[in-house]
């Protein structure tokens, strides 16, 4: 039976670092190493402040603090914990490609390729080998290839363990979480044997029954869909709330009515800007890639329309900002208040913020942002990224402040683009105050009481009403 002593992990970002942290905290006789080949990222992994962390997730402090320099450790040595290593994640970004055949679609697999040579080239012991990474189907038969064919004589299992994390709950997630996914090879006894090694680990304090095992293929294939399914609600509520727009229902009522329905339930029916984050755009258009690969046009065509839903919810939003204010937003201060995809979360990946910026900098806004937890130098990454302008552009257009006050101040309109708490929280009244005269509030996450606002004298938009 494979005892697992020692796990290292390639990749210390958001979802490496937390998963890591909490298998170290649950399971104190494994020592867990995290690796990654950037010195200021474990730089601050290692920060002996806490709030430094480069992932901010509720809670993810204090279980850092329990078990790093105990069992958990951030290095940039990575042939190191390679070989100490009886078991290694792969949790490496998995970026849609921007070059080449599948450009805007399939999956760039560059990184997790270069895990597996560096692996192989560096091991002198039997490893087991976990794909944390969301990967396309198949990925796994692409590593054994590689891993086998060092010529070394060691032996290698792989496993897929897809993460079924929410960013802001991601703690949480992994503390309790609804299921863990191991996929492996049942059919041989190494295959069975590997399974349960990482079967044990989990066991630490997942009870049995939550956790499933499959073969390889079913753990990748669930990654995928289970997000695809995630973002077709959010783009299934999204169309709707453009109808109620225009018949005067409401796009909370008509979500609590169906929500109370069991066969279709109340989660993720919250009608928004649009869905962000790293995954969901980014799996799905992977989803439509391998359909397509496979001749499937009519599964390709229903998930990319998931897709396309999404991307017009972002543009008729910042569409209605210039339009109701008169057709024109040049010259005019717009603040946001917002950045990261949702809250509790610094992560800005594909956030719905980016792309209403952008918009409403093409047509020559001042855009003034705010959000608690995103960095200036964040922000402005996000914005060159696009490659709409050039960087000192983006830079003369976008101004960052460190408070929704400083951000409304004397502002032509307030766009609200994520669920922060604190939100809510604010003086209105002051903000009302400090801004021009009509003074325009759109609400993009519906976080904020309309009536109570209009009551103010805000003119008040909302999604879905």
């Amino acid at each position: 039976m494979t005892q697992i002593k020692n796990i290292c992990c390639i990749g210390a970002g958001y979802v490496g670092g937390p998963t890591m942290a909490v298998i170290a905290q649950k399971a104190p006789g494994i020592k867990v190493t995290v690796v990654d080949i950037n010195e200021k990222r474990i730089a601050a992994w290692n920060d002996a402040d806490l709030s430094k962390l480069p992932v901010y997730e509720p809670g993810l402090d204090a279980v850092v603090g329990e078990a790093r320099g105990r069992n958990l450790f951030f290095s940039t040595q990575v042939d190191e914990a390679i070989a100490e290593a009886d078991m290694i994640f792969i949790s490496v970004n998995t970026p849609t490609k921007t070059y080449g055949i599948g450009k805007g679609m399939a999956a760039d697999l560059k990184w997790i390729e270069l895990c597996a040579r560096q692996i192989a080239r560096v091991s002198t012991t039997d490893k087991i080998v976990v794909e944390k990474s969301t990967l396309p189907v198949r990925t796994a038969e692409a590593l054994k290839s590689i891993l086998e064919n060092t010529g070394n004589g060691v032996k290698f299992q792989i496993l897929s363990n897809p993460e079924f994390l929410a960013e802001g709950t991601a703690v949480e997630d992994l503390h309790a979480p609804d299921r863990v996914l191991i996929g492996g090879d049942p059919d041989t006894e190494e295959g069975k044997a590997a399974i349960q090694a990482l079967v044990d680990v989990y066991a630490h304090w997942v009870p049995q029954e939550n956790i499933l095992t499959t073969n390889v293929w079913s753990s990748e294939l669930s990654k995928l869909t289970a997000n695809a399914f995630l973002a077709q609600r959010v783009s299934s509520i999204n169309a709707l709330s453009e109808l109620c727009e225009k018949t005067g229902a409401d796009v909370n009522e008509v979500a609590k009515a169906i929500g109370q329905d069991s066969r279709i339930g109340p989660k993720f029916l919250k009608a928004s800007v649009g869905f962000g984050g790293s995954c969901f755009q980014k799996d799905i258009l992977n989803l439509v890639y391998i359909a397509q690969s496979f001749g499937l046009k009519e599964v390709a065509d229903y998930w990319e329309q998931v897709i396309i839903m999404n991307d017009h919810q972002k543009r008729r939003f910042a569409e209605n900002i210039v339009r109701t204010l008169y057709n024109t937003v040049s010259g005019k201060k717009i603040a946001m208040l917002g950045w990261a995809f949702k809250k509790d979360t610094n992560d800005t990946r594909e956030s719905a913020a980016i792309y209403v910026a952008d918009y409403l900098l093409n047509e020559r806004a001042e855009v003034v942002v705010y959000d608690p937890k995103v960095s200036k130098e964040q922000i402005l990454a996000d914005l060159d990224y696009l490659g709409t302008r050039s960087e000192a552009e983006n830079r003369d257009l976008i101004t960052v402040v460190n408070s929704a006050y400083e951000a409304t101040e004397e502002a032509h309109a307030v766009a609200v683009m994520t669920e922060w708490d604190e939100f809510v929280a604010l003086d209105w009244d002051q903000i009302y105050n400090a801004m021009l005269k009509p003074a325009f509030l759109f609400d993009g996450r519906r976080l904020l009481d309309k009536e109570a606002l209009k009551a103010k004298g805000f003119e008040f938009y909302a999604i879905g009403s």
